[in-house]
């Protein structure tokens, strides 16, 4: 139950159409991907763009269709997933690929790709790095810049407090291992002996 509770609340952080079907309003964070979304197409980039959610995939979609732009598209239930990549590899004036956290996790070379979009944060930052990582591949000739996009005052903002936490605690532990158990507080042991 507490995963579910966790679950809506990232997902309201999102759009809270996404929990709450009759919500007709918008989102301030499909507003703001909407705007970056127009600049970065205006000045001829091309974008991949990552949610953990498809139903916020869908909405997106639905706006970008209203707007008139074209986009790949790939969650883990796309059949044609190599014609998907080969599209937003060599069609030019497709500057637009949506791609769910998990099914573009692995697997994917997207060297065309200039900016890199994360709709929402992922418990596992490695796995978001994973994601990121599909546009840094031999082969990519442009810098690629990663914006995320995460709700103030949130459950999102939490989770990236905790991952930004536990990867300093992390990187303590492996460069000096000795001064680091020194700095250790009750609190941290009874976190890591969980």
């Amino acid at each position: 139950m507490l995963l579910q509770g966790l679950t809506k609340l990232r997902q309201i952080a999102n759009h809270p159409h996404m929990v709450d079907p009759h919500y007709e309003g918008s989102s301030g964070k499909l507003e703001d991907a909407l705007h970056m979304l127009d600049n970065a197409i205006g000045k001829d980039h091309k974008i991949l763009v990552f949610s953990q959610f498809v139903k916020h995939l869908t909405l997106l979609g639905n706006q970008l269709k209203e707007k008139g732009y074209e986009f790949a598209y790939l969650d883990g239930s796309t059949k044609n997933r190599k014609e998907q990549v080969e599209r937003f590899q060599h069609d030019e004036e497709l500057k637009l690929f949506l791609i769910s956290l998990k099914a573009g996790g692995v697997g994917l070379n997207l060297t065309k790709a200039d900016y890199v979009f994360i709709m929402d944060p992922w418990w596992n930052p490695a796995v978001e790095a994973q994601a990121i990582d599909r546009a840094h591949r031999i082969g990519q000739e442009n810098k690629v810049f990663t914006y995320k996009f995460i709700t103030r005052n949130t459950v999102e903002e939490k989770i990236l407090r905790l991952q930004q936490n536990k990867l300093k605690l992390a990187t303590d532990l492996i460069s000096a291992e000795e001064s680091f158990i020194k700095k250790l507080t009750r609190e941290d042991i009874s976190a890591i002996l969980e």
